[in-house]
């Protein structure tokens, strides 16, 4: 009875399995399709969120005209001009004025025509942005060009363009045509603004017309437009370089009678141009008023009284002067350290300058102008091993010596009696296809004659050079 029971048992079993398998295999295989589905889903579902953050990060970029590079602005581009409908040209030009920010002006024009192709009408804004761009590649005929799409689209010039026009102009040296302009526009009844007469006054001193720039001024004025500290600061600046620091200094008295604020530009011009004509002391008290107004000098403004107290022999001042820059804040850059070289070399404190040297090093802002003022230092301190170890040392940085090294160093193996030596680094220079100069040639005869007669000097350069 219990094997009968368990062969039942067996057979109802395998009965089970025959007569449920198809059923089984069915639910076990949608099963499987069901997950398969879910998967492919959930993989389709990241892929359509991955693509819709990125579109939506391109939209934001351009809206925001916010991007890494060229490459993430154009990217930015491309999608949104795919859109319906199209941005206003309000947003293109926003989109565009950043492009300018980082001086990609080609890719501007480039940009305005796939914007003209797409139907959007461009505005004033769109219109002087482009105008711009070909000024500043220095096209300024092709933006002129341009005057005639505001005709044609029915936009009225702003004093926008004219400026950047005039500028434009003024800055290839066609004065002439910028002051026609100028006119033409005043005559047209336009109001010329603060900008118009800047960028007239700047390229009026420029070509050495300040008087023309003086009388503009007071024109302004008339017409209701006062002066800035740019305005002022401009003709100081040119005063102060044609050696009327007397004028400079009344204009800049007039400057603060009218209640126009000097700024570090303003100080740092007078304060040159007072060096230059030797009133160290008083360029010193305008650097204690700007202390006592909260301006804060610059660079230059320092490098100026550095190169100036090192000439006049006020070397102690130097080193106050150079605290007080620290003190500030501000960074010396490559014509401090070299105003401090030059300077030091002066006075043959050739050890305080190798400081200076060494420290620029560091920095990265060594070039050849600082390797030549060392080399000349140690040369008129008779120290040539030393001046050859930093000639040395340029082509192991990546520098290339030029003939004021190769002059300096030769005559400092002439005065230190090592005239072969002098002869091979001559070779050298030959060789390294620095081209020799009167200095060089005048250097070779100096030494050379003390040798031995001039025709025997001059048998022994064309010596040298015949062995080249």
């Amino acid at each position: 009875m219990a094997k009968l029971s368990l062969t039942r048992t067996i057979s109802l079993a395998s009965a089970f399995r025959s007569f449920h398998s198809p059923l089984l295999m069915g639910i076990i295989h949608s099963a499987t399709l069901l997950f398969t589905c879910s998967s492919y889903s959930s993989s389709s579902s990241r892929s359509t969120s991955k693509r819709a953050h990125k579109d939506a990060s391109l939209r934001s970029k351009f809206y925001s005209a916010s991007f890494r590079d060229v490459d993430d602005a154009l990217a930015s581009f491309n999608h949104i001009i795919l859109m319906r409908p199209l941005p206003s040209i309000d947003k293109f030009g926003r989109f565009l004025s950043a492009l300018v920010r980082i001086k990609q002006y080609h890719t501007v024009v480039s940009l305005f025509r796939k914007i003209e192709l797409l139907g959007i009408s461009h505005d004033v804004y769109s219109l002087n942005i482009f105008i711009n761009c070909y000024c500043r590649l220095h096209n300024v005929d092709f933006a002129f060009s341009i005057l005639g799409k505001f005709f044609k689209l029915g936009v009225k010039p702003d004093i926008v363009t004219f400026n950047t026009l005039i500028n434009g102009l003024c800055k290839e040296g066609k004065i002439n045509r910028g002051v026609e302009l100028f006119n033409d526009v005043v005559a047209r009844g336009f109001q010329p603004d603060i900008n118009t007469y800047n960028v007239m006054i700047n390229a009026l001193c420029k070509c050495g017309k300040t008087n023309m720039a003086i009388g503009l001024v007071k024109g302004m004025v008339e017409r209701g437009c006062e002066p800035d500290a740019v305005t002022y600061s401009t003709i100081i600046d040119k005063l102060c370089k044609d050696g009327l620091v007397a004028e400079g200094l009344d204009l800049f008295s007039q400057m603060r009678n009218k209640g126009v604020s000097p700024n570090v530009v303003t100080y740092t011009c007078l304060i040159h141009g007072l060096c230059n004509f030797g009133e160290l002391n008083q360029a010193l008290s305008l650097l204690d008023e700007m202390m006592v107004q909260n301006i804060s000098p610059d660079v230059y403004t320092f490098s100026i009284l550095i190169d100036n107290l090192f000439k006049e022999g006020m070397v102690s001042k130097v080193q106050d002067i150079f605290n007080m820059m620290v003190e500030w804040g501000i960074k010396p850059n490559v014509v401090t350290y070299c105003s401090l070289m030059n300077g030091y070399c002066l006075h043959n404190q050739v050890d305080e300058a190798r400081k200076a040297f060494d420290l620029m090093v560091s920095r990265g802002f060594a070039n050849v102008f600082s390797y030549n003022i060392l080399i000349n230092g140690y040369c008129k301190c008779k120290r040539i091993d030393e001046a050859t170890e930093i000639f040395g040392q340029m082509s192991r940085k990546g520098l290339v010596p030029d003939s004021v090294t190769y002059n300096t160093l030769i005559k400092g193996m002439w005065q230190a009696g090592r005239s072969q030596t002098a002869l091979e680094l001559f070779k050298n220079m030959c060789n390294h296809g620095q081209q020799p100069d009167r200095i060089t040639f005048k250097i070779l005869l100096d030494g050379l004659y003390k040798q031995g007669p001039l025709d025997e000097a001059l048998n022994n350069i064309q010596r040298e050079l015949f062995t080249l």
